[in-house]
């Protein structure tokens, strides 16, 4: 390898909440809401509360393995001691795919709501400055991106806020918020909500990224669990609220369809300072999320690249700053191109499958590490409670989710599956003979003999 330095460890929990709540709060902003339109006002709220059933499955299966195996690459560094390379290959392809297009659909987002400032306003230059910025930043250090992201993160969580006393909703009498005149209830019964559950995910879609920067943290032990439990529950808190000021204020008709719910609900309360919070968080939770986004997809290509999987040419540091600076430059591109696809439920729905797809694959390796690994055999610094019901819950509502996106996506299911069984062509064909297996297993020798194995 070019390089052989390791990546600084400088982050604590709060850096850590900081990545996941970041990638995510942009879900509150936008997305979420084309579950109205797929299950009725109900269905939404009940997709909101199922999928974060499974995202706290899935922070505690994640938080463990993670605290075990403190590497770059997140659920891809899990799948190479659990799993194999043609496996790891998938699952690191799937995570930088899920952030790519997160990040796209930031730039679409973004793109859609400075042209309410005026028609003439032309987008795109602002987008693509943005996104220049924030590669700059990751490319200059993970801490001064990660601490600028817990700022920005905060205030756009705090103009929700913001929105919800401005409807006085304590207030029998003076509240603006008119749920039973506004929702639409669960217009197609049960199946609307397994049909909203594709669009709950947009709630927490990013949160699992947490494990992606293990072998940047301080404590790995404190900083992961820490960092991605708290994040979870900040998500509902958030995710609630959401969903409350936006039925109560906008019509679930214009909802259903809306690229920026809660601006649009800002503009129904009227008031000129609310709807300035409210532009002003949708911008900052869209950079929020994008510079996370960043981080993530450019660390899961690095560690890809590291472990010789694909070209190594990735899998270098920078010399002064320690980051993967080749990943985030070459991935920088690919997301402005499908930013400006235009098409933002598509967008949101590749990276939703993505990710729906990882989640399944962590349930296995979770039932894996634990057969390979009893209780007692290697030393755990999480544990996750009630094994194996947080795995069983997770792989049966990410399997139900993708039932969900059966309605209406179909095929956009059947293209990425496509798309995924041919990079596996291609990695078993072109790529899989050019591994190095010293590289690609890390310090799986300092562990104990697995059980069976």
């Amino acid at each position: 390898m070019e390089n052989n330095t390791h990546m600084s460890k400088v982050l604590g929990p709060m850096h850590i909440w900081a990545l996941g709540v970041g990638i995510v709060i942009v879900g509150e902003f936008m997305g979420w809401n084309f579950a109205i339109a797929k299950g009725g006002s109900l269905g939404a709220i009940a997709a909101c509360w199922i999928i974060g059933i499974m995202y706290l499955c899935l922070v505690m299966v994640n938080t463990e393995m993670g605290c075990v195996i403190p590497e770059a690459g997140g659920q891809y560094a899990m799948a190479k001691y659990f799993l194999g390379p043609l496996a790891a290959f998938n699952i690191g392809l799937m995570l930088v795919f899920e952030y790519v297009m997160l990040e796209a659909a930031d730039a679409l987002v973004v793109g859609e709501i400075l042209k309410t400032l005026s028609p003439d306003v032309q987008a795109l230059p602002y987008v693509i400055l943005s996104l220049l910025v924030l590669t700059y930043i990751n490319y200059r250090g993970v801490y001064a991106t990660l601490t600028l992201n817990f700022v920005i993160t905060a205030i756009a969580f705090v103009t929700i806020f913001i929105l919800l006393f401005s409807t006085r909703f304590y207030s029998e009498t003076e509240s603006l918020l008119k749920i039973k005149e506004m929702t639409i209830g669960l217009p197609y019964g049960w199946m609307g909500i397994i049909g909203a559950l594709q669009f709950g995910v947009w709630f927490y879609l990013g949160i699992e990224g947490t494990a992606l920067a293990a072998e940047e943290c301080r404590s790995t032990s404190r900083a992961l669990p820490i960092g991605a439990i708290v994040g979870t529950i900040t998500l509902l808190v958030g995710a609630t609220t959401t969903w409350l000021v936006c039925s109560g204020l906008v019509e679930a008709g214009v909802l259903g369809s809306s690229v920026y719910p809660l601006f649009d609900a800002a503009r129904a309360v009227g008031n000129p300072i609310v709807i300035n919070a409210l532009f002003a968080g949708t911008i900052l939770s869209c950079m929020a999320s994008a510079n996370g986004c960043i981080t993530d997809s450019s660390r899961a290509w690095y560690a890809m690249s590291r472990d010789t999987l694909i070209p190594e040419i990735f899998g270098v540091l920078h010399p002064k700053y320690k980051t993967p600076y080749r990943a985030i430059l070459f991935l920088l591109p690919i997301a402005i191109a499908f930013g400006y696809t235009g098409m933002l439920d598509q967008v949101i729905t590749f990276s939703i499958m993505s990710a729906i797809l990882v989640y399944i694959m962590s349930a296995i390796m979770m039932f894996k590490f634990r057969r390979m690994y009893p209780m007692g055999t290697i030393q755990r610094e999480y544990v996750s409670p009630f094994h194996p019901i947080p795995s069983i819950i997770l792989m049966g509502l990410s399997i139900l989710t993708l039932v969900g996106m059966y309605f209406g996506y179909w095929i956009n299911i059947l293209s990425g599956l496509v798309f995924y069984f041919l990079a596996s062509l291609w990695f078993k064909k072109r790529r899989e003979h050019y591994i190095d297996f010293k590289s690609f297993i890390g310090n799986a020798d300092v562990w104990p003999r697995a059980e069976g194995y």
